[in-house]
């Protein structure tokens, strides 16, 4: 496909959102699983709830342009996940708090790429005078942004104290 108008940008930008979400899914499934504290394990959940919501967002506004949500398949987030697996889900661990540790980095490492995918698909939204479009996606990010800051909380807040223990 060419890319000759910010609308097509935009279109390729939100099936690269959908795809990240897709992958971010199912990896944050697999991160609830190998959590161990209550807080966190809540949070993931959360996080997934969340992130299932957005993807139903996205691809719902993707196929209001005449356009398939799967057109794009991203490749920032499939390296992502692989670095969850690599250090989270193949790694050894002696200590639960140590992994649960890892877990909040790894997990925020997909969140602040989707916080940027969020932000710039606003913004074309924004510019195209998409404004129902602009504010579905803006609480995609807001609540992302939210979510990213309970990580924080709970990492700063108890696990990484008990991790350093």
């Amino acid at each position: 496909m060419t890319l000759a108008t910010l609308k097509d940008v935009y279109i390729d930008q939100l099936q690269d959102v959908y795809s990240a979400n897709r992958q971010s899914q199912k990896a944050t499934e697999k991160l609830i699983n190998a959590a161990t504290d209550a807080d966190l394990k809540a949070a993931l959940q959360r996080s997934l709830e969340g992130t299932n919501n957005g993807i139903e967002i996205v691809a719902d506004l993707v196929k209001g342009h005449d356009a398939e949500p799967t057109g794009e398949f991203c490749k920032g987030m499939e390296g992502i996940v692989k670095e969850v697996n690599a250090h989270v889900l193949e790694a050894d661990f002696s200590d639960n708090d140590v992994r649960d540790a890892m877990i909040i980095t790894q997990y925020q490492r997909m969140a602040h790429y989707a916080i940027a995918g969020y932000g710039c698909v606003v913004a074309f939204a924004r510019r195209l005078g998409l404004s129902e479009e602009a504010s579905k996606l803006q609480k995609c990010l807001d609540e992302t942004y939210s979510g990213d800051r309970t990580f924080s909380d709970i990492a700063e807040n108890g696990i990484n104290r008990k991790a350093a223990a």
